[in-house]
């Protein structure tokens, strides 16, 4: 077999272009060739799910359910979107009057701030002054009936007073510690959460690379293959060509036997003919001899016995077949000469080796394109090694991460500042929720006192010290109430004012997405803050459908809509990979003239028997010489009869002439006749071979060549239909192990890469973090602190009326002491009434 060189390159070409350029064109009949095995890819998408924050539930939510629906009562206006897109687009035109109008319900808040601010302190000044010149604060001066009733009803006022500053406290305290413990985690979470979006930003073109650098998955799969794809090829042509060629050869084998066969015969007929005329030119003389003595002897007179049976016999001792009448075959055999000069054995074990050889010999044709291909099959696609940087938004990306970064760095320092503030107010608060708790100590130590002296008047011998130590502890309670009084209702304000705002202006409306929608009506936000401006995109989108898809596990590519921005099927189009393989395809041809099925020597001995005319010989002429018997009389049995008879005879003479002819006779048989019979039968078994061959053979000879030369003919285009078709199943293998990275590729772009869950996750956090963790509490502490500090004023009236039943009641009007000239001071009792 000829070799025909660069037969991996249009292999591969066929294999990697055809399903490209023809897509769906499958060959038929591939087995297990077409069928690809599954190629395992690593996952690139990395995982980066943030933890929600959620606040656990606790006694205080029905507290912080109060504080909302509160501030739903102080802010009844709906989201200024007007005015917070005016702010946003243009902050030099937003009026004071658009905001005092939407900020109305807390202006009315800081109106009652402000009078509580004025008035409180001012009535505290004015009692301070009244009580120096003994005006207020000073104790009963007659005992009346209605004074129990007065007194119980005033205490009860007073208890039930402290009662509600004592919750309102240690509400307040607990919401303040709360609020400085949630701090911290807090303020934490936002470099972590700021870590988290610059990964998931960071990390896209990171995870595109990683996709496109498993290419040499196929790559390496592929090249694989390729190292006995030539062998695989010769394999198939063998498989698809031996159906024709084996029984061809084996035909052409049979032939040759027969071939060789009948030209033994052939010969043998000739010689054998030869021998036979020749025995029948020395047998005849004394056969004739033998015939004419028997004649003479056996019609003798005193020949006694059965003389006439005798001289019937040998009257019919003389030859009967008479090969001289055979037709010649010299002209055949001349025809024939040199014949076969093929050793057919040899030339199709020849063959054989030759066409069984056919994947070793393919193997080697290939192997020099082979080291070509794979280095042509090493280069990555343009499509897929630009697949990461043509990628929507990898250039914003980096922006995007360097932006994050900077703002994860430049927070650090505010959050430390916002913990080192917190800090403070939370100081504060212990300050002021622990001057809540003096007040409540002394109403209640005043109340205790104070009752416990009312009880000890029914004894004579009694101290008025203890009700006059209540009293004091009252007006000390007074007292403080007043001096914290400025303090505490700043606080509240100032807590108010920003906690209020917080839940009524963004916790509200993010829970109700008026947020997002304010952020996704056209115009509201300036372009500096367009998302879609941000990452490059071609499409606005939506940031609460955004919000919804990747609270759901989206992937950047269907929140994004990146089919619009980004053509990944042009990313991972090979055409352009398998182009020059397919034109080195088109120009491949495999040359199988070297398979030639019929040496030429061969040929010419098919041809020589086929024109020798074999067939023409008249076989039946020497059948008729072969079925007559060579002498017509048995010679045997003749002689025997002789003998017999010669025992009959008289005559000495004659006995012994008799007996001579039988023993000459027998001689003449076992010399001449035997001999001449055995040629008879090897004559007969070539005739009857050749007889019944030489038709046959002819026609075989006729089929053998018509078919050789019309294989001959059409074994090149069947060979290069078969590599078609094998290039084409090869293809659909190789093509599904690309296919498989594609749809791989596919996948993990469009869904598993860059999960924007962190962006909604943040969102959430934020949300639990700014209005569950921080707004609640921090507004449930100014409501407690605001709840206590407006309890204060009827704890200061109640306490100042029930201060007066705990003193000692005065029967006169004149005392020589001055202790009442002293600010809160009880003059001595000169004389009391019980």
């Amino acid at each position: 077999m000829t070799r025909s060189p660069g037969l991996v390159v249009p292999l591969l070409g066929l294999g990697l272009g055809l399903a490209l350029s023809l897509p769906g064109a499958v060959a038929a009949d591939c087995g297990s060739l077409a069928r690809a095995e599954h190629l395992a890819f690593h996952p690139v998408a990395r995982t980066r799910w943030l933890t929600p924050r959620v606040r656990a539930p606790g006694p205080l939510d029905s507290l912080y359910g109060t504080v909302r629906r509160f501030l739903s009562v102080v802010q009844l206006n709906p989201f200024p979107s007007e005015l917070i897109k005016a702010l946003l687009n243009d902050p030099s035109s937003v009026k004071r009057d658009e905001v005092v109008r939407y900020e109305a319900g807390y202006v009315v808040c800081a109106v009652i701030a402000g009078l509580y601010l004025l008035l409180v302190p001012t009535t505290g000044l004015c009692f301070c002054c009244c009580r120096c010149r003994r005006r207020c604060g000073g104790r009963v001066k007659t005992e009346h009936k209605a004074m129990a009733c007065e007194r119980g009803t005033l205490m009860s006022f007073l208890l039930l007073t402290t009662l509600m500053l004592l919750i309102g406290m240690v509400c307040a305290f607990a919401t303040n510690q709360y609020t400085h413990r949630q701090t911290g985690p807090s303020v934490e979470a936002v470099p972590e959460t700021l870590l988290s979006l610059r990964g998931l930003v960071s990390d896209v073109p990171e995870e595109l690379q990683a996709v496109a650098e498993q290419f040499s998955v196929p790559q390496e799969r592929v090249s694989k293959e390729l190292e006995d794809a030539g062998e695989k090829l010769g394999n198939i042509i063998h498989n698809q060509l031996k159906s024709t060629v084996y029984p061809m050869l084996a035909s052409v084998h049979s032939l040759g036997q027969a071939l060789q066969v009948s030209i033994d015969h052939l010969r043998a007929l000739n010689a054998t003919s030869a021998e036979l005329q020749e025995g029948q030119q020395h047998l005849e003389p004394p056969v004739q001899a033998h015939r004419e003595r028997l004649l003479t002897l056996l019609q003798e007179g005193w020949c006694h016995g059965d003389c006439k049976g005798a001289l019937s016999r040998a009257s019919a001792l003389q030859l009967d077949a008479d090969f001289s009448q055979t037709p010649p075959v010299d002209d055949v055999l001349h025809r024939l000469k040199g014949v076969p000069e093929a050793n057919f054995s040899s030339m199709v074990q020849e063959e054989n080796a030759t066409f069984n050889s056919l994947p070793l010999l393919v193997a080697v044709e290939m192997a020099d394109a082979l080291k070509d291909l794979k280095k042509a099959l090493a280069e990555q696609p343009e499509g897929v090694r630009m697949l990461a940087r043509g990628f929507p938004g990898s250039e914003a990306a980096s922006r995007w991460s360097q932006a994050l970064e900077g703002l994860e760095q430049r927070s650090r320092p505010y959050l430390k500042e916002v913990k080192r503030y917190e800090k403070y107010r939370w100081i504060l608060g212990c300050v002021l929720c622990s001057a809540i708790l003096l007040v409540v100590v002394c109403n209640l130590l005043g109340l205790s006192l104070g009752i416990w002296g009312l009880f000890a008047r029914e004894d004579p011998s009694h101290s008025e010290s203890r009700g006059e130590a209540g009293a004091r502890f009252l007006m000390a309670g007074v007292a403080f109430s007043f001096l914290f009084a400025a303090p505490l209702i700043l606080l509240v304000f100032a807590t108010f004012l920003v906690g209020g705002n917080v839940q009524t202006l963004v916790c509200r409306s993010w829970e109700s997405g008026e947020l997002y929608e304010f952020a996704d009506t056209p115009g509201n936000l300036p372009p500096s803050m367009n998302l879609s401006y941000l990452l490059g995109l071609r499409k606005n989108i939506s940031i609460q459908q955004a919000y919804r898809q990747c609270k759901a596990g989206a992937v950047l590519w269907n929140v994004l809509q990146l089919n619009d921005s980004y053509d990944l099927d042009k990313h991972l189009d090979i055409k352009q990979y398998t182009h020059k393989l397919q034109q080195e395809l088109q120009n491949f041809k495999l040359d199988v003239k070297g398979l030639d099925l019929l040496s030429p020597a061969a040929r010419r001995d098919l041809e020589a028997l086929q024109g020798s005319g074999l067939e023409k010989i008249h076989f039946r002429d020497f059948l008729v010489q072969i079925q007559k018997p060579v002498v017509k009389t048995d010679m045997e049995q003749l002689a025997q009869e002789l003998e017999g008879l010669a025992q009959a005879q008289n005559d000495s003479a004659l006995r012994q002439q008799l007996q001579e002819e039988a023993r000459e006779l027998r001689s003449l048989y076992q010399e001449k006749v035997v001999p001449q019979q055995s040629l008879v039968a090897k004559l007969n078994l070539s005739v009857r071979a050749l007889a019944s061959s030489a038709p046959n053979l002819q026609v075989d000879t006729s089929e053998v060549l018509a078919n050789v030369s019309r294989l001959k003919g059409e074994l090149p285009a069947q060979t290069n239909l078969i590599i078609r078709n094998a290039s084409e199943c090869f293809l659909t293998r190789e093509m599904g192990y690309f296919s498989q990275y594609v749809a791989w590729v596919r996948e993990e772009v469009t869904q598993h890469i860059a999960t924007c869950q962190p962006l909604s996750g943040a969102l959430d956090n934020g949300h639990v973090i700014l209005c569950d963790m921080m707004a609640d509490p921090w507004n449930a502490f100014w409501f407690c602190l605001g709840w206590c500090t407006f309890f204060l004023i009827p704890s200061i009236i109640f306490a100042v009326k029930t201060s007066k039943y705990f003193r000692p009641i005065r029967k006169r009007l004149s005392s020589t002491s001055s202790e009442e000239t002293q600010l809160f001071h009880i003059p001595r009792v000169t004389s009391l009434k019980l």
